[in-house]
Parts: C-alpha cells; structure tokens; sequence
C-alpha cells in the first residue's frame, strides 16, 4: 500500500507543494475513510474530534492506544497514505512524544502531527523551549527506518491567544528543530495564511473554517496542505439530526432515495479497496 512502502515519507512529502495543496479530508471511521478513498483524494488524515465525538467522548479523551489504533485501521483499510493526528504526543516530555511517534511510524502511517498544547486549559501552551524540545524528540523518532512526515503545530490561536508573531516564532522554531510540515490551526484571515507562508521554509498545512473555506484561495495564499478536521463528521451528524427531526415531527420523509445512494457508495468503496 502507498502508505507503507519503502520511501514513504519522501513520497508523501512531496504531494505538499505551495499553491498546488494537497486537500486531505479526515475520515473519523473505517468506513467514511473507504468512502472518501473512492471519491478520488490522494492522502486522508485522522480527526481527533471527530474520532472523539463518534465514541461520544470529549476531544482529547480517547487516549494514545485508542488513537493509534484508529490510525492503524485508516491504514489497514485503504491504499494512499494517512497522516495522523498525534495531538500532544499523549506526554508533556519529550521521551513521551517520541515513543509516541515511534510506534506511529510503526503503525504504516505515512505522517503524524504533534501540537505544543498542553492539555491544561489554565495553561495550554508548552513555554517555547519545552515545545521546541518535543519537536526535537519527535522529529528524530520520525526520521528513523522507514520513517514519516512530521508536522509540528502551533495552537496559539485555538486557545485564546491569536497572537500571529508569537506563533509565526514558533513555527521557525519548530522548523529548525526538523519538523517537515507545519500547521498553526485557527487562522480565519487569508493574509496571516500569506504571511505564515512566507515566514517559513517548509509546507504549511491549513484548517480550512469559516473565513477560509475555499481551496484556490488558500492555493492561492501558498498553502501546501489542506485540512478540514472533524468538520465532515459534524456536518454528517447535523445532516443526520436534521432527518430524525423531520421522523420526529411526522413529517414526509425525503431521505430514502439519499440513503439508497449512501448504501452503494459504500458499497462501491469497500468493492474498489
């Protein structure tokens, strides 16, 4: 499979090219990865909050085992590699993060991320040294065998504090201590996209949300990856409350030809591998 052979981490690095992004959905399940494998894209990612929500869990409960194992199942199940949301490397020390990542590579992923959140909301952000230490940690175990694409991200901006230098910091730094990827989600304006971009030497991946919901625009802005997170799995679920209403209410329902459509989508997905 593309996301297990030698070279791996090479070939899946070179699909991030500034102003051509690799558009990566994130599947939350076996069978909504098999699905989105059918529609065409090339690569997908986890979602931890989707991955969380589905087991009806806050993001972040699941855990390390639980996490990887959903990783592992993405990958056993489709033909292009898969790229993992590791969140904080499920440790605050660095020997924590790279066994982490250690047994992601040995998972057959092809990239994993790390963040520099802390897990505390009193104090969510690793000081800069300590991140940077993590990173350092994470990268070599990456790197080793077969190895997998980093992405080392910033979370400034999803934790109260859109402070663009400070992140733009910390992604540099992040770079220089071998991240091949990164990522400052939160971002909602196209000229910090524009400016992180052009802040940094290696590919950066982008959440795409409101204020950055088109893909030639952040195509535009030199974004090398883009993501949607658990957007796709929520927007699943609203679609699905909106049909239980319609049952609840007694009104007709219009949902059976969808379904119908639904069922041999996945079908065909399974079928194709």
């Amino acid at each position: 499979m593309t996301g297990r052979a030698p070279g791996r981490r090479a070939a899946f690095l070179a699909m991030h090219v500034p102003g051509d992004p690799l558009v990566v959905p994130n599947p939350w399940d076996v069978g909504s990865a098999q699905m989105l494998r059918a529609q065409g894209f090339r690569a997908l990612a986890t979602t931890s909050s989707g991955f969380a929500a589905a087991a009806g869990r806050g993001d972040g409960e699941p855990g390390r085992d639980a996490s990887l194992a959903y990783a592992a199942a993405l990958v056993a199940c489709v033909d292009i590699p898969v790229t993992a949301d590791l969140e904080n490397g499920f440790g605050d020390t660095p020997a924590e993060v790279a066994r982490t990542v250690e047994a992601a590579v040995e998972s057959g992923l092809a990239g994993c991320s790390v963040e520099d959140f802390t897990g505390r909301p009193d104090d969510p952000i690793h000081p800069l040294e300590a991140a940077v230490d993590r990173v350092t940690a994470a990268a070599e175990a990456a790197h080793r065998g077969a190895g997998l694409v980093l992405t080392a991200r910033a979370e400034n901006f999803l934790h109260g504090n859109p402070d663009l230098a400070g992140t733009i910091a910390r992604l540099q730094a992040f770079q220089e201590a071998g991240a091949d990827v990164l990522y400052a989600p939160g971002l909602t304006d196209l000229r910090d996209v524009r400016t992180v971009v052009s802040s940094v030497d290696r590919p950066v991946n982008v959440l795409a949300r409101p204020g950055l919901h088109s893909v030639p625009a952040l195509a535009a802005s030199g974004a090398a990856r883009v993501s949607v997170g658990g957007a796709l799995m929520f927007a699943a679920y609203e679609a699905a409350a909106g049909i239980a209403r319609q049952l609840l209410d007694g009104a007709e329902l219009g949902c059976f030809d969808q379904a119908a459509a639904g069922a041999r989508r996945l079908a065909e997905a399974r079928s194709a591998g």
